[in-house]
């Protein structure tokens, strides 16, 4: 039978919005009874008293069974969560800031207190990645996942790509659209996909990342120099996360901008549209795509997150429970173009090896080889913006190309 659900929503802007206008428009079992917001002083088309600026008029009203937070801030979001699923009301949220540093705790919170924690709206907006994680792979051999999972980032680069535009250009035309904000570093410096990397691994390998120990290095720092390489070499550059099976047991994750070829799926992903693409023993390469950002876009992906629990659905976190053994590792080699002006950086990255190099005045690039963790131990220096890095798309373990045979090695032990 499905549940009456009471809802009380903390946040009202963009997504909280979209969210109401979906549920206005269908018949659903399930009512609104109070929003809390920042400003009460802001003017709003509802009934005033639907508002409050006290989250305790929300968290302690018993007759509201369902909590949805939709606010921006990460440490109050984590006390409103927290707070509810400790007091039996059920929780959906939208950010992944939160999720992706305490999922654990949640996990363990959940279980403690018999309550669930849903968050689709989190990661890829109205993609249902981690459903789709959660219920069509949850037996799978699970390989890769990667994907370009932040809107802002990728309307900028499709903008350079595709009209010519310079990256000063392209950024202020995506805030002057919404798209990213005032200060877009937690888009362009991929501190947002990181977020939602952190929180689809769990779902992919049943692994618990702590965000810091993922290496995310965003296109802030992009050039023209960098522009006019990719072309000539037929690329576009996108913002791309990657989680990877690198053998049985090892995974590595990082964020990195990325020389996509033509015949890549993210080719042809533009403008604040996200895409999935993950690879799996059984079902192979599919690709996921659909729209990252907006109102209505994720407030889609927040009403069937509400809509799951009125049938008392809950994440089963089934490969974390299975105690499968999984571990994160930084032992890779990348090959990576580096635009850099210091050839003491050079020396301190420790490259494998080099296959191109050029050097001007102006301008100088190596294309080669290089430890992950050197990345991750030098990320400070790769901030400074005279250096870009990005990855070709070409990996390497453990000092040796990966086999096709992961797959079969992990058949073969079952």
């Amino acid at each position: 039978m499905s549940k009456n659900l009471k809802i009380g929503l903390f946040g009202f802007g963009v997504v909280g919005q979209g969210l109401l206008d979906i549920i206005q428009s269908q018949n659903l079992n399930l009512e609104i009874i109070k929003i809390a917001i920042k400003d009460p002083r802001k003017k709003r088309s509802l009934n005033k008293d639907l508002f409050t600026t006290d989250r305790n008029e929300i968290l302690n009203n018993t007759e509201i069974n369902t909590i949805v937070e939709l606010i921006n801030d990460a440490d109050a979001a984590y006390e409103i969560v927290t707070n509810a699923l400790k007091n039996g009301k059920n929780v959906v949220s939208a950010n992944k800031k939160m999720i992706a540093t305490h999922l654990k705790e949640l996990v363990d919170l959940q279980q403690e207190y018999g309550t669930s924690l849903l968050y689709e709206g989190a990661v890829c907006g109205s993609i249902p990645i981690i459903r789709n994680l959660e219920e069509y792979y949850d037996n799978e051999l699970f390989h890769a996942l990667s994907g370009i999972f932040n809107g802002s980032s990728n309307y900028i680069l499709s903008k350079i790509f595709n009209e010519g535009q310079s990256y000063d250009s392209a950024l202020k035309e995506a805030q002057d659209l919404g798209f990213a904000e005032t200060d877009p570093i937690l888009d362009v410096g991929g501190y947002d996909p990181k977020y939602k990397l952190a929180i689809a691994t769990v779902h992919a390998y049943g692994l618990f990342v702590n965000p810091d120990a993922i290496l995310n290095i965003g296109i802030q720092n992009l050039s023209d120099y960098d522009i006019k390489y990719a072309r000539e070499k037929n690329f576009k550059i996108k913002l791309v996360p990657t989680a990877r099976k690198v053998n049985t047991k090892d995974i590595v994750t990082y964020v990195l901008p990325k020389l996509v070829a033509k015949d890549d799926f993210l080719y042809n992903v533009e403008n604040e549209y996200n895409a999935v693409a993950v690879q799996a023993a059984f079902a192979d390469k599919q690709f996921f795509y659909g729209k990252g950002a907006g109102g209505h876009p994720t407030g889609a992906a927040v009403l069937s997150d509400i809509a799951a629990l009125r049938y008392d659905y809950r994440y089963e976190y089934k490969k974390y429970h299975s105690e499968n053994g999984v571990k994160h590792t930084e032992e890779i080699l990348l090959e990576v173009y580096l635009r850099y002006a210091d050839e003491y950086l050079i020396t301190l990255l420790e490259f494998d090896n080099i296959s191109e190099r050029y050097a001007a005045s102006s301008y100088k690039y190596v294309v080669g080889t290089v430890k992950l963790e050197s990345l991750i131990k030098n990320r400070d220096l790769l901030l400074d913006e005279s250096v870009f890095v990005a990855y070709t798309g070409r990996q390497i373990y453990k000092q040796e190309q990966l086999s096709e045979n992961v797959f079969a090695e992990e058949l073969a032990s079952l």
